[in-house]
């Protein structure tokens, strides 16, 4: 390790030759033990180790429902009082720094790590699960839909099936990342701390971040960083095979995606290799330009004035509703089997992906005030994934609402409750061009979208766990950079082939419970700091810190 020179601490815990350097000895040996200590337990015995998993899930969504829904309420309100307190003004850097990136690059990029994916996957799929009145899954598909009476496939439930599928992508689970990302990017850019998890924790843990504590704090975030970004490659390569399937032909079974995982994951480290400045944030921009392109075909291919009047009716169902939604924890067996299947599940997804997404959003969110970036980070990604459920969940149960041979006959709800959740984008797609080269061109775009969603999660997770391990250094070493890009693939493949990706899944959302009592723990933390910072008496009362009237135009 390097001498004491009198350099900050986290510089002086960074190994300045050998095989780790630049990076933190033993957490980079610590890491590398864990991940693959999880991998060959998950693969030598898939069945225990799912069994184990599930059982540990299982446990927290029937003990903990209470917890979960509790805590993402509470992370939603602190995030609704600095939207709208006097510390909006102070700003994540000097008070002189100014962005980095551009409003488009920001929402590009931030939207592109977190949910891109996960909403390719479940935004067609979802609402017609929700529409579905069959209970195929042995509780209610809907319950805040059959609690208002609505028990037919009629056009009440198809806009109660987008509001509830807005309530599981919306504000609830953006607040989770926003707050996560406002605790690190304050704490590393005004406070002058490393750009890690432990930083965040720092008005409770004091020095003692830089010890044992801190260390394991961060263990957890490269936990969920990988395993998360693992499990979303492969969900995300299960969708690409099925296009490459339409496309060409392709088989679609485990030896094309291990190859699309691969693949993929190559294009991913070369971006990551790059930086933010260039590969990530030109891929992000691209990414949410070709989405609009895609959007625009749904909208206008579909009955677009029958989609504009639903996403308005959808989203006032779901403003209308949202405290109640927020606020439900389920008493009858059947919903308490729903809620811990639907919403806890997300709950617990969403939490165990803030670290990954919380310290990207925070890494390209330097000198934006709070104000600003609580807007920017919790409305903007909401209302894009409102529009991306409304218009392609919208066609799908359109489609399915006037089926030739009756409402819920087109084939498309049989795609969901066969689990075949991948599909439904396809088929709706189908159902949209009619065949021929249209759909065959659509299509294309899709699985190409899927692919590029899949390469800026995955290399923004690879620049994540390195920034981590270097101690916050913004621009990690590029060899480790490629290096853990090419572990999240391998831990990806490998757990495709032995079947054990859902069981790693289930152990990621069971990882979630330490990681929200460590969100509730830096959100305390940050509204402490706030309050101590002489800029936010500055910005509230005009005054300095030395009593006298500051000129207006100095105010925050």
């Amino acid at each position: 390790m390097a001498q004491d020179t009198g350099a900050p601490p986290e510089d002086r815990m960074v190994s300045d030759k050998g095989p780790f350097k630049g990076l933190h000895n033993g957490m980079s040996i610590a890491s590398k033990a864990m991940v693959a200590a999880f991998v060959v337990f998950t693969v030598l015995n898939v069945e225990l180790a799912g069994k184990l998993y599930g059982s540990i899930r299982s446990w927290v969504e029937s003990a903990l429902s209470w917890y979960y829904i509790s805590s993402v309420v509470v992370l939603f309100f602190v995030c609704l009082f600095l939207m709208f307190s006097r510390f909006g003004s102070i700003r994540l850097g000097d008070d002189d720094s100014r962005p980095e990136f551009s409003n488009f690059s920001w929402f590009a990029m931030l939207f592109s790590a977190s949910v891109s994916i996960g909403i390719m996957f479940f935004g067609v799929a979802e609402p017609l699960f929700y529409f579905d009145n069959s209970a195929g899954w042995g509780y209610p598909n809907n319950p805040f839909a059959d609690r208002l009476g609505h028990t037919g496939l009629t056009p009440e439930r198809a806009v109660d099936a987008v509001r509830v599928t807005n309530f599981h992508w919306g504000l609830h689970g953006w607040a989770i990342y926003t707050i996560t990302g406002l605790c690190l990017g304050y704490f590393a850019f005004r406070k002058k701390l490393p750009l890690t998890f432990r930083s965040a924790l720092y008005p409770i843990l004091g020095d003692r971040i830089y010890g044992p504590a801190g260390h394991a704090v961060d263990l957890l975030a490269i936990f969920g960083t990988v395993f998360g970004i693992a499990t979303s490659l492969g969900l995300g390569a299960t969708q690409m095979a099925q296009g490459m399937n339409v496309l060409f032909g392709v088989d679609s079974g485990i030896l094309t995606q291990v190859l699309l995982v691969l693949g993929v994951s190559v294009v991913a480290t070369l971006s990551a290799v790059s930086g933010i400045g260039r590969g990530v944030k030109i891929l992000s921009e691209w990414n949410i330009i070709l989405t609009i392109v895609l959007i625009l075909f749904f909208l206008f291919a579909g009955p677009t004035q029958w989609l504009v009047g639903f996403f308005l009716n959808s989203l006032g169902a779901y403003v209308t509703h949202f405290v109640p939604m927020g606020f439900w924890t389920a008493s009858e067996p059947g919903d308490v089997a729903w809620q811990g299947g639907w919403t806890i599940f997300y709950w617990g997804w969403w939490l165990s992906w803030a670290p990954f997404v919380g310290m990207f959003i925070a890494r390209i969110s330097k000198g934006r005030t709070i104000r600003e970036f609580m807007f920017g980070a919790m409305l903007v990604p909401t209302a894009m994934a409102f529009i991306w459920i409304s218009i392609f969940g919208g066609n799908a149960l359109h489609i399915e609402m006037n089926a030739v041979d009756g409402v819920g006959s087109a084939g498309l709800i049989e795609m969901v409750n066969n689990w075949n959740l991948g599909g439904t984008l396809f088929g709706t797609i189908d159902g949209l061009a009619g065949g021929g080269a249209l759909t065959w061109i659509i299509s294309a775009l899709a699985t190409f979208l899927l692919a590029t969603w899949f390469i800026t999660s995955s290399d923004s997770g690879t620049l994540v766990v390195t920034t981590i391990l270097s101690m916050g250094n913004p621009h990690p070493p590029k060899r480790y950079r490629i290096i853990w890009g090419g572990a999240q693939a391998l831990v990806a493949a490998v757990l495709l082939m032995a079947g054990g990706l859902g069981a790693l899944q289930t152990a990621s959302i069971a990882a979630a419970l330490p990681t929200s009592i460590l969100v509730v723990l830096m959100a305390v933390g940050v509204l402490k700091s706030l309050m101590e910072d002489p800029r936010a008496e500055i910005a509230h009362g005009g005054f300095a810190p030395d009593g006298t009237v500051l000129d207006d135009d100095l105010r925050g």
